[in-house]
């Protein structure tokens, strides 16, 4: 597509539960000595400059309710601010959480290319995505928004067990994208071109300020396309943020916000391996169908309403309603038979999702006094409808496939003896009351505390044989964790928390899944947190310890699945922030985990076999992540990154693995003029050759993308 139309195209889709007080509060010595990180010269112009740095004595609302910076909370929680995000050559959203501690991919077209990995749990069933606070119930393990990192502002993470805060399906971790916000002042507008590799082209407007006394707003526009780096691979998205902010009083404000998301990601399901060994030969091959579909739209509408009601009491609702459609038709699986020497094409799958949601969550802050100490507490209440429709050509009639040559595959296309009808239509509702605290128990010390109670009801129904299945599923989760201030930039910290999961994705739990209980989870975590140099320095420190419960296995007396599994996780994670003399900067982190399967049966062709000391399929044992950047001049600026993944079974009997990884990208900016700022991404530049994720029980490799360039011009007026 031509760079006019490519603008033209943009142009043109331009209480059941007894609420115990919940203990906390952060020193106040923090409020009075907060201090911002000092970092160097930004390297990204953007249409509003208005937001401070990022550090830990900056509030995270995703790590608590009750406004909480990370040196007040005693949990592992970090952030991804706007100029990281654009600053270190991130194509995705999970491209710029994977640079943070502990984090990997385990994305594959079938989960949307979103799932990740996080201390040693894996899935959308255990580690849990929110935007701008809100959650989108997974169905059938996935996820599809937000996938543009031009509309976000900055992403927390929460690592470790956050039920007590948004409920079932956070163990690993909590990533929330916050997109950009409505700002006061002068109209500020940034559009930007881009052009690289495998025409990759992009097109975004960025725009915001204030169009009255009380009126605000924030558009953000993104088209991006490619022809992708292997046959068949292209590509195109579109990503659309509107925001308009009423502050109709100086104690009242109402934002209302849409989101859209329109994707047709590179349709690749990965390189097939040879006998078992990868061939480089292959890398640029596409085995998928010549009118294979991968094809998601996702619709996000939200109304904020904050109000204070007096100098001790605030109030917070969120209504919003949430619509995903996805469209999958291909053939996934390349499996190599070395009799005939070529490959055997197969799993000729079409599925449909449709997915609408409405929800509304009120809270209430107070300010006051509790056993004469200075507290905060938030208390308040969620609901949640869900609507979940599949339908599939199920139950997959069609045996065998068709054998391809691996060097010179023919496309074909899909053929299948299944019609793709109506399988199944869940409805959940959810519901839950939740209360926070943070109590001042003396100068240095302080308590946060919370709790919350969901209830879970699943109505489901068959459509082919015409059944109906429904079960209640309760859940309640604690935290409780003490902070010591050794000094105002210092804090020691430890914390016990508990988590639930479903055995599966809640909403597209089958008829036996649904007869499960929750799976339990409980963590110990131990840390340190630190700003040093009058604050151009930061560092962390976290340990923790993981076991959770009720995992699905094989009775080794009945040979029936029951919920007597086990799993445990132990780990470290540090993290390291410098802004040094002569305008240079570094960030570093770095885990180690060690996961495994405490109590896991697996039925092995009728045998019964034990995985119990075995680690988990995709969870790497150690990962790292370095970026860094220089000012060379006012006007020029240069950075450097190295991630580093460590290798990965791809089955739980451990058998198959997926080779670790170390991947070098480097980025050059010039500020031309003040308005005009010109960019050059360079990724991959030692072209390494190395998996992402895999598939087919490690027998399909989605490999990484080979080395390549992409230069920005962004003009800001």
């Amino acid at each position: 597509m031509s760079r006019s139309s490519l603008l033209h195209s943009l142009a043109n889709r331009s209480l059941r539960l007894g609420l115990l007080p919940c203990l906390a509060m952060s020193p106040l010595a923090f409020a009075a000595e907060k201090q911002t990180l000092a970092l160097p010269a930004t390297t990204v112009s953007e249409a509003a400059d208005n937001n401070p740095a990022v550090d830990l004595a900056t509030p995270t609302p995703a790590g608590s309710r009750l406004k909480l910076s990370a040196l007040e909370n005693p949990a592992s929680v970090s952030t991804i601010d706007r100029q990281a995000i654009e600053g270190r050559n991130n194509t995705t959203v999970l491209d710029a959480v994977s640079r943070s501690p502990g984090i990997t991919s385990v994305a594959s077209p079938g989960n949307g290319n979103t799932s990740m990995s996080a201390r040693g749990f894996v899935g959308h069933s255990s580690v849990m995505t929110l935007f701008d606070g809100a959650r989108l119930y997974t169905g059938a393990g996935t996820q599809t928004f937000p996938v543009d990192p031009f509309m976000v502002e900055r992403i927390d993470v929460i690592r470790g067990p956050a039920s007590v805060l948004y409920g079932e399906g956070a163990t690993g971790a909590v990533i929330n994208v916050v997109p950009k916000k409505p700002f006061e002042g002068e109209i500020r507008n940034r559009l930007r071109l881009g052009y690289g590799s495998d025409d990759r082209e992009q097109l975004g407007l960025d725009s915001g300020g204030s169009l009255t006394d009380t009126l605000s707003y924030r558009l953000t526009l993104n088209q991006q396309q490619s022809n992708g780096w292997i046959e068949r691979g292209e590509s195109r998205s579109l990503a659309m943020s509107a925001a308009l902010r009423w502050q109709a009083s100086d104690e009242l404000s109402f934002t209302l916000a849409h989101e859209r998301g329109d994707a047709e990601p590179m349709n690749y399901y990965g390189t097939p391996l040879i006998d078992g060994h990868y061939r480089d030969s292959l890398r640029d091959k596409n085995y998928n169908l010549r009118d294979a579909v991968q094809r998601y739209h996702d619709e996000w509408t939200r109304l904020n309403t904050d109000w204070t009601l007096s100098d001790s009491v605030s109030a917070s609702n969120e209504l919003y309603y949430i619509k995903s459609r996805r469209h999958w038709r291909n053939a996934e699986a390349f499996a190599w038979n070395s009799g005939r020497e070529q490959l055997l094409r197969g799993d000729y799958l079409e599925i449909k999702h449709n997915q609408e949601q409405i929800g509304d969550r009120q809270s209430f802050t107070f300010n006051h006094s509790l056993f004469g100490l200075d507290s905060r507490t938030v208390v308040g209440a969620e609901y949640n409808r869900i609507r979940f429709d599949v339908a599939s050509n199920s139950p997959y009639k069609d045996v065998g496939g068709d054998f391809i040559d691996p060097w010179q595959p023919a496309p074909g296309y899909f053929q299948s003896q299944s019609p793709m009808l109506p399988a199944t239509g869940s409805t959940t509702r959810t519901f839950a009351l939740f209360a926070e605290n943070r109590l001042q128990l003396s100068e240095r010390w302080s308590l946060v505390t919370g709790i919350r109670r969901d209830q879970n009801h699943i109505d489901r129904t068959d459509e082919r044989a015409n059944t109906r299945a429904d079960r209640s599923l309760d859940g309640g989760n604690w935290r409780a964790g003490l902070v010591f201030a050794v000094t105002p930039e210092l804090s020691l910290y430890g914390q016990y928390s508990t988590s639930e999961d479903g055995v599966s994705n809640l909403i597209s739990l089958n008829p036996t899944q649904q007869q499960m209980d929750l799976t339990e989870a409980k963590q110990t975590e131990f840390g340190l947190k630190q700003l040093f140099w009058g604050g151009r320095g930061e560092w962390t420190l976290a340990a923790y310890h993981i076991v959770k419960k009720k995992l699905l296995t094989t009775d080794p007396v009945t040979r029936l699945s029951q919920q007597i599994g086990q799993q445990s996780s132990d780990g470290l994670e540090a993290t390291l922030e410098l802004a040094l003399a002569n305008n240079w900067h570094v960030s570093a982190n770095a885990s180690v985990v060690r996961a495994e399967y405490d109590e896991f049966n697996e039925n092995v062709s009728g045998q019964l076999v034990s995985r119990a000391g075995n680690r988990p399929s995709n969870v790497p044992r150690r990962t790292a992540n370095l970026w860094v950047s220089k000012a060379i001049t006012q006007d020029f600026d240069a950075g450097m990154g190295l991630r580093y993944v460590d290798a990965r079974y791809a089955n739980t009997a451990n058998t198959v693995d997926v080779p670790g990884y170390t991947v070098l990208d480097a980025n050059l900016g010039w500020n031309v003029v003040p308005d005009v700022r010109l960019g050059l991404q360079l990724n991959n530049l030692l072209d390494r050759r190395y998996a992402v994720a895999q598939q087919n029980s490690g027998q399909q490799w989605l490999m990484g993308e080979p080395r390549s360039f992409f230069v920005t011009a962004d003009y800001s007026f």
